[in-house]
């Protein structure tokens, strides 16, 4: 992964996605349960290629490292790894990375006709309301969190 420099900064690091040859991992196909156990099948069928999964226009596709915990409830923690992609045009509800008063920060939008409100998923914090005077732009929209559980 390509670091952006000079990128204007606040809790991401960000990395532009590479479009090199992919690598095909091992996919199980079949499903994997989270219920009740189920045979195990004795093979792999298929592989995968996570950049074809995660990306879908690696020109307008970025990694980001989060920084903070004020998204903790959306299950994004520190150290996370954001994937953005800025074609997406965001919606109502929607996680995105937003260029505010000249930082970023990783926010669910509320979007409606006479507002825009930028919510954390942490009590912690205070929701951001959008006025005409707030330097305010949605650089992109986050479509997966790569979180480690252990």
């Amino acid at each position: 992964m390509e670091r952006i420099a000079n990128t204007p900064c606040s809790g991401i690091e960000l990395f532009r996605a590479s479009d090199g040859p992919g690598l095909a991992l091992p996919f199980a196909c079949q499903g994997i349960s989270c219920g009740f156990p189920s045979p195990a099948d004795d093979y792999i069928e298929q592989a995968i290629d996570l950049n074809k999964v995660l990306i879908k226009d690696h020109e307008s596709t970025f990694f980001g490292r989060v920084s903070g915990q004020s998204m903790i409830n959306a299950n994004i923690h520190q150290g996370d790894v954001v994937i953005i992609d800025r074609s997406l045009k965001p919606r109502n509800d929607c996680i995105a990375l937003c260029l505010l008063n000249g930082e970023f920060t990783v926010k669910r939008l509320e979007i409606s006709p006479t507002r825009i409100v930028l919510h954390p998923a942490n009590p912690d914090y205070k929701s951001t309301l959008i006025t005409p005077e707030t330097d305010f732009s949605v650089w992109g929209v986050v479509t997966y969190v790569i979180h480690k559980t252990w």
